[in-house]
């Protein structure tokens, strides 16, 4: 049987001001991308979500980013490949306290909003966050886009890869993320995404922007969590997936 990860990003609030319905996505995905307190999330939040995730039997991810809280994570910065890898190290370990403490562990890293998409292609980048992780210790797997300098980096290290899709997220005809900022990079038709979720998870080719298809293997799909209707929507991914014969299953 075909299967494959379910994965969001969560904990993505700070203080009083939450974004995301940890609770409601938490019953629904199996593997939890938490905010390490660089682009949202604080303390109390990464506890919170470590003890729901648990809970839930849900793997716990360290979603690493540049240090961004105002621009949550999404701003071009330049940061030199030593101190990247020191705050790489210090975010993950920062949420291991929190998930230990829940009975739990870190399972894997993944990238966020603008560290995700610089480390598609800067080769620097993409060493210093591997660097990061190996300085955190331990061998944890890496999530990220297929064919990027980061996974190329990971595996070069010994560390495990995966390969992750995105079904709300539109493709360009060389299979990377059309960048958020131009018309129709994100896929707002719920119909569309459940569908598209299908497609990613058989392996089979997807609908770039441009119309044409472009195939992206992937052994975890991401559902966002900050989009309206992100629960109901990622039940239905959820069981749209099961009646197409494909198991969801944390891949950590």
């Amino acid at each position: 049987m075909t299967s494959i990860d379910l994965n969001a990003d969560l904990g993505e609030g700070f203080g009083r001001w939450t974004l995301t319905d940890d609770a409601g996505l938490l019953s629904v995905v199996t593997s939890a991308n938490v905010a390490c307190g660089f682009h949202a999330g604080d303390p109390a939040t990464m506890r919170r979500v470590c003890e729901l995730a648990a809970g839930h039997g849900v793997t716990i991810g360290a979603q690493v980013s540049y240090r961004d809280l105002a621009g949550f994570g999404r701003r071009a910065m330049e940061v030199p490949p030593a101190e990247l890898a020191a705050e790489v190290a210090y975010q993950i370990g920062a949420l291991e306290v929190f998930a230990r403490a829940a009975g739990t562990r870190v399972a894997y890293v993944k990238p966020h909003g603008a560290l995700y998409n610089r480390v598609v292609r800067d080769a620097g980048q993409a060493a210093a966050v591997v660097d990061g992780v190996l300085l955190a210790g331990g061998a944890l797997p890496v999530l990220g886009l297929p064919g990027s300098r980061l996974l190329e980096a990971a595996g070069r290290a010994g560390l495990p890869v995966v390969e992750e899709a995105f079904a709300d997220r539109a493709y360009t005809d060389e299979g990377t993320l059309v960048p958020r900022g131009e018309a129709g990079a994100v896929v707002t038709d719920p119909d569309a995404v459940v569908e598209r979720s299908v497609e990613l998870a058989r392996g089979g080719a997807v609908a770039a922007l441009s119309g044409a298809r472009v195939r992206v293997r992937a052994r975890s799909l991401c559902v966002h969590g900050d989009t309206p209707g992100a629960v109901e929507l990622a039940r239905r991914v959820r069981e749209r997936l099961s009646v197409a014969g494909v198991r969801v299953v944390a891949f950590a």
